[in-house]
């Protein structure tokens, strides 16, 4: 028996993007549902939690699907793609997996056609988002070092920067004597208690989750608030389609729980917040007869423009002990020397580089160790490995993955969820300026280790388990012809559908970015707010 239930506005993933988004709602007394295919994840759980964490990580916490095989994820096709992207499905989404690394996009960012001759222009810009990149960071208590120079003036954090540590300090040094811009890592890490994220304690497990509970993944920095403000939030919930009437108006939204029990949501009003790989995939199940290439896509840009951020890196190996087990994880020191396009060069673009902690064996031994026998890693010989593992420093870039529409994200034709329904195949290939970008990335960042003194590198074109950004499959604009949603995340053919995830972003930058995903997301959200009001007063 279908079960029907109504909600004023539902909100599809409960990731960094549908967290602002159901917050935002609540809070301005919006009856808001928001559907995760997920679960809770228990912090007891986290890998970091466990003796043997690093091991544990690469099993059920895995950050890529096919290795992880949840029942709450969906099939991801890769075999036609350079890079297997990671996600991870659970309140929170992939914040939950995430190194909180929380730097701001660029002004020049949201111009690349115009001050490089390629890609497109966003419609808005860095100083429409500037209010809303405030917001998030004061709610939940960044932490960075006011006046970074690489953005415009003005930019200054809620709480003081985490502590560079022996590893920052080295990596700075060697910057100063490359003359390269370098400035503290900023991180959704408060360095003292905040709300309901504890004060960083340097664990330097972020990645593997936060056994202090210091890092603000969304299940924590922003749930608990939004379930406060009175947002419900149903998990285990599959969505398989987003229905339509014959006048292109959203009506419903139809899930299946995990006991197999088909639900219908009655509404008027829907974003998507399932990232840059969920949300085409969504929409494209959502096909009816009016649109039959997908919802919302009548552009054909729907899964189109696929962005994953490439990540290369490079370990340095040192005498000295650098005490590199320390946290936090994701940045103690970042560079933007290389940011933006340099005429000497022969590509477009650039790359953020940032030097980081190293934290366990594994990670740490990457690979001169690997190349030892087996039985060289045990005894004596094993604790040289140990000691080399607190003299190591990675320096890792990614670069401006620019949009490309034959990088796209399709339904599968073979693969299926535990529900039945189709998974997702991704397409994508390195571009020339990509590959280029990489090689120049990796040759600098092998530079800042030598000036920095380190007795050995090892370069990683491809970044072990990277990429975790997917932006791009349902890029916004102001012609509906050539985009998928407008500035404020309303598509263009579908009245009451939004999106507010990193699938609208133009162009993607070369930061991390989750700060712009959120700040976007509270701009769609604050819209949407002042929309329902406007038709309240216009029906009175």
């Amino acid at each position: 028996m279908l079960e029907e239930v109504e909600a004023q506005v539902v909100v599809i993933g409960s990731g960094p993007s549908g967290a602002v988004v159901s917050h935002t709602l609540a809070t301005s007394g919006i009856d808001v549902l928001c559907l995760e295919q997920g679960d809770w994840v228990s912090p007891s759980d986290y890998p970091a939690n466990h003796r043997m964490w690093e091991l544990v990580a690469r099993s059920h916490w895995a950050t890529q699907p096919k290795a992880r095989q949840n029942l709450a994820d969906y099939p991801l096709g890769d075999e036609f793609a350079d890079l297997s992207p990671s996600m991870y499905s659970a309140v929170g989404g992939s914040s939950v997996h995430y190194g909180a690394l929380w730097p701001r996009m660029t002004e020049s960012d949201f111009r690349v056609r115009s001050q490089d001759g390629v890609a497109s222009d966003w419609p808005i810009s860095y100083d429409d988002l500037v209010p809303c990149y405030a917001e998030v960071d004061a709610f939940i208590g960044v932490s960075g070092l006011d006046g970074d120079p690489a953005y415009p003036l003005g930019l200054a954090y809620p709480q003081p920067p985490q502590a560079l540590g022996k590893t920052g300090l080295s990596a700075a040094r060697a910057c100063n004597d490359l003359g390269w811009h370098w400035w503290p890592g900023t991180h959704a890490i408060p360095t003292h208690p905040h709300g309901d994220l504890a004060g960083c304690q340097r664990w330097g497990t972020c990645v593997q989750g936060c056994p202090e509970g210091s890092k603000a993944s969304f299940d924590i920095a922003y749930w608990p608030a939004a379930i406060r403000a009175g947002a419900r939030l149903s998990t285990g919930a599959r969505v398989e389609r987003i229905e339509t009437s014959d006048d292109d108006r959203v009506s419903a939204v139809s899930y299946i729980d995990t006991d197999g029990v088909q639900h219908r949501v009655i509404t008027n009003q829907v974003v998507v917040c399932g990232n840059g790989i969920g949300t085409p995939r969504l929409l494209l199940l959502s096909a009816t007869s009016r649109h039959p290439d997908g919802l919302a896509n009548s552009s054909g840009m729907l899964g189109r423009n696929l962005m994953m951020h490439p990540c290369s890196c490079v370990f340095g190996y040192y005498d000295e002990d650098l005490e590199t087990w320390r946290g936090p994880l994701g940045a103690v020191v970042a560079s933007m020397e290389f940011y933006d396009t340099r005429p000497e060069y022969d590509f477009v673009r650039g790359f953020k580089m940032h030097a980081s902690t190293v934290p366990g064996l594994i990670m740490a031994g990457v690979d001169p160790h690997r190349s030892l026998p087996f039985d060289e890693l045990w005894g004596a010989r094993f604790h040289d490995v140990v000691r080399k593992a607190a003299s190591t420093v990675l320096w890792s870039a990614q670069v401006d993955d620019l949009p490309d529409p034959e990088n796209r994200v399709v339904l599968s034709r073979s693969l299926v969820d535990s529900s039945g329904l189709p998974g997702a195949e991704v397409h994508y290939q390195y571009s020339e300026n990509t590959q280029k970008l990489r090689h120049h990335a990796v040759r600098r960042m092998t530079e800042a280790h030598e000036a920095a003194g380190a007795k050995q590198t090892l370069a990683h074109l491809e970044m072990p388990g990277e990429p975790g950004h997917l932006l791009g499959t349902a890029r916004m604009g102001d012609d509906p012809k050539t985009s998928v949603v407008d500035s404020f995340g309303r598509a263009h053919d579908v009245d009451g559908l939004r999106i507010a995830d990193g699938s609208v972003f133009v162009t993607g930058g070369a930061v991390n970015p989750t700060s712009t995903i959120t700040a976007l997301a509270l701009r769609v959200a604050r819209q949407l707010v002042a929309d329902l009001r406007a038709s309240e007063l216009s029906a009175t």
